[in-house]
């Protein structure tokens, strides 16, 4: 498929986010505030960066995508099936007994998963294992990972980051979705972790410090990030918890809990309205 830009790629992510919502509403389950957050960057990385076909979801060459901040589903399965690897409708079936789409991301169930996730900490761990492998494989393939900043509070995310930058992963590109909460609160009064883009070039790490919801500087920190050479890329997404529902954002309240019938509508009309505005109806 073409890549999508700009406008194009907003009106995708108010779909995914349509799909989200109802997804949680649904399941009357779910984690939706730090989904909103980190969509815009997923929408983007799956139809304008990623090397990937959804024909062919185990193709040995494609680029992979971990989601370390695995609870994020109602962000990751909308965007997987708007591109096309399983049915909306599907969607349906979110936290559901009778189907496999669970509250953390699951590969074996789920076409398009690259990795189950959902132990904090762990996703970066496994990313580097990916992009080491390609390495060693002498393969062309990229890796993609998203963490939260409330998560970036776990050891093995800097372990792993140590192991990126002394392999010289360039093939890997890290994401921290920085919406500054998480369950318990602000992350700078839980546990702060600023300054991350000092933390991370001590890391040896290529930094890129972007607006995790201006879809043109993604595609262009995605792009600088595939010219970087001998060392690893992370993009600081500064964002914002709840992204595009307006009672939802900045509100930690809204970390791992599902909107009630009158909430849910509510939301939907304010998503439904901006997108309506982006197709100019």
């Amino acid at each position: 498929m073409e890549k999508l830009y700009g406008k194009q790629l907003a009106i995708m992510a108010s779909k995914a986010r349509l799909l989200g919502l109802d997804a949680v509403h649904t399941a009357s389950s779910g984690h939706i505030g730090g989904s909103l957050s980190i969509i815009d960057a997923l929408t983007t990385l799956y139809f304008n960066v990623m090397n990937i076909d959804p024909e062919k979801p185990q193709d040995p060459d494609r680029d992979r995508f971990v989601l370390s901040k695995g609870h994020c589903t109602p962000a990751l399965y909308p965007v997987l099936s708007l591109r096309g690897y399983f049915p909306q409708e599907d969607l349906k079936l979110f936290r559901s007994i009778k189907g496999h789409y669970s509250g953390h991301a699951e590969m074996r169930h789920v076409r398009g998963v690259d990795m189950s996730t959902g132990s904090l900490g762990q996703g970066l761990s496994t990313a580097v294992g990916m992009a080491l492998a390609g390495k060693v494989g002498k393969k062309d393939y990229r890796v993609y990972a998203a963490m939260g900043d409330g998560e970036i509070a776990e050891g093995q995310i800097w372990e792993a980051a140590m192991s990126a930058a002394k392999y010289g992963l360039d093939n890997l590109c890290a994401m921290v979705d920085v919406n500054g909460l998480q369950i318990d609160g602000a992350t700078k009064d839980v546990m702060p972790s600023e300054p991350l883009d000092e933390k991370f070039r001590a890391f040896n790490w290529n930094v890129i410090v972007v607006d995790g919801h201006d879809y043109d500087a993604l595609v262009a920190a995605f792009e600088e990030a595939k010219t970087v050479k001998g060392k690893p890329t992370v993009l600081i997404l500064k964002t914002t918890k709840g992204k595009g529902v307006s009672f939802m954002e900045n509100n930690y309240g809204w970390h791992g809990k599902a909107p009630n019938d009158e909430q849910y509508e509510q939301a939907k009309t304010e998503v439904e309205a901006y997108l309506a505005e982006l197709e100019g109806k």
